[in-house]
Order: structure tokens, then sequence, then C-alpha cells
């Protein structure tokens, strides 16, 4: 991704972590917060980090989507996570979330990952589908309830 689309990522990114994590139960001040505290520390400066990469997914040469990839949030320098990937609603079902996907692995495997992991919010269940179908594995599932 070119320098000048940067900033436009990062508060798009960042607008939408806040969405998603109000929409799964987070206070407000909680979400941006914690979207604040991940920005500042893999873009610091406002630009990518040791590890990070950002990609403009194309179609025909239409931006149209976004990937985020870098190590995971461990010691572990062979875990990588995907930070954020998003697909323009006018876009999705065409194979460019998995095109994405296989990008990002051959990536990560080409920068030393031995795994690839990521977050999925529960109420994605089309970005869940996806991911299960690349076979990935669920680590770990947090639930609540509203009361």
């Amino acid at each position: 991704m070119e320098p000048s689309e940067l900033q436009a990522f990062l508060i798009a990114s960042r607008d939408g972590y806040i969405s998603d994590r109000i929409a799964s139960g987070d206070e407000e001040l909680t979400a941006s917060r914690a979207a604040d505290e991940q920005l500042t520390a893999s873009f610091p400066e406002g630009k990518p980090g040791p590890g990070h990469r950002v990609y403009r997914i194309e179609d025909d040469g239409t931006p149209i989507g976004c990937l985020w990839l870098g190590r995971a949030p461990s010691t572990d320098p062979t875990a990588w996570w995907v930070w954020d990937i998003t697909i323009d609603e006018g876009f999705r079902g065409r194979g460019y979330g998995r095109a994405a996907m296989l990008l990002a692995e051959r990536e990560a495997g080409a920068g030393g990952a031995t795994t690839l992991g990521l977050n999925v919010f529960g109420s994605n269940a089309i970005a869940r589908h996806l991911y299960d179908s690349l076979g990935y594995d669920v680590i770990a599932i947090r639930m609540s309830k509203r009361l």
C-alpha cells in the first residue's frame, strides 16, 4: 500500500475494529482504547512497524479492500497474525477474501512464519466460513450473555 493511502486505511481499520468490539459487547471507551493501543504499537509515527505489512486488494486496478499482516501478539517470532482484512461490500463473495488469505499465508511463510492466526468476531459468519474452509482451527471461544 502506498504511504498516501495508509492514513485512510488506519482510520478505517480503527473505526471497523471499534464497531466490531462494541457489537461484541465492549463499551465504546474500552473499544477505542484497545484500537488506539494496537495501532500505536503497530504503526509508530503512522508507518508500519517492524514486521507489519499492509496490502491494497485490487480488482483490475480498482482498490476493493485491504490486508494487514504482521507478527502475532506473542514472543514467538514464527507466529504471524492477520490483523485486519476487508473487502468492500460490493466485491464480497467473489473470491477476493480467499485470495487475500492465501497471499497472507504465502507472505507469512516467506517471512519465516510457521503459524498464521487471526481473530474473527462471532457475528461474522461469512468470514468464519472462509477461515474454516481454508483449514484454520478454532483456538479459543469467548462467550457472553447480555443480562
